[in-house]
């Protein structure tokens, strides 16, 4: 029986525009861009502070001397957020609806100091949730958030889903995770824990209605 659902953030409750994202890093004068930038798990400075090995002044100064000019954070952030291209409010609601009927809600990401200054604040459902039009910050729909530049791990290591399992107290059989890449899901599936792999910006909410009724 499901317990505990565990959602991918980028390409399951964000619609990803990895494009766009490449475009505006490459306005900032980043050479080949399209090289240096991954849909799932990212390389180089980009992979170095998503994995916190970095902080993000760190990152605004080494991207700055890939780009050869000095960029400001604003400059860094919008760049990260051409990843960001809609957040379904679908996928809002459903979360709400599972957290009412008892499920245990994690959001488990590679991530970012600058797309988490959005997602954390009430940018993230500002005119998409009924209920709170003002908007509230992605932490405020889940029980608890595991970001992969706070833990210091990107999936698809399993250590990071092993992080979760012990910091949470839960099982893997009875915890399901949905995210977009492959090797993330093979990754969680090798860990005992059960998979849905929706694909990015498709609505996967009556899906995973369906699998938690079987």
């Amino acid at each position: 029986m499901i317990k505990n659902i565990i959602f991918d953030f980028g390409g399951v409750i964000i619609t990803l525009d990895q494009p766009e994202a490449i475009r505006r890093f490459a306005s900032l004068g980043l050479p080949d861009a399209s090289s240096q930038l991954d849909a799932y798990t990212q390389g180089g400075i980009f992979g170095a502070v998503e994995e916190g090995k970095i902080g993000a002044e760190t990152f605004r100064k080494e991207l700055s001397r890939l780009c050869s000019r000095e960029l400001t954070w604003d400059e860094c952030r919008h760049a990260w957020l051409g990843y960001r291209k809609e957040v379904p409010a679908r996928n809002v609601e459903i979360l709400k609806r599972l957290r009412r009927e008892g499920y245990r809600l994690i959001m488990l990401s590679n991530t970012n100091p600058y797309m988490m200054s959005w997602a954390m604040s009430n940018e993230f459902s500002r005119g998409i949730d009924a209920e709170c039009m003002e908007g509230r910050p992605a932490g405020d729909y889940f029980d608890a958030v595991y970001l992969s530049y706070e833990v210091g791990c990107m999936k698809p290591d399993r250590r990071f889903f092993a992080h979760v399992m012990q910091h949470e107290g839960i099982q893997p059989g009875e915890t399901l995770f949905l995210d977009d890449g492959p090797r993330n899901i093979e990754a969680a599936a090798a860990s005992g824990i059960h998979t849905m792999q929706p694909e990015n910006g498709a609505d996967w909410t009556q899906l995973l209605l369906d699998r938690l009724a079987e």
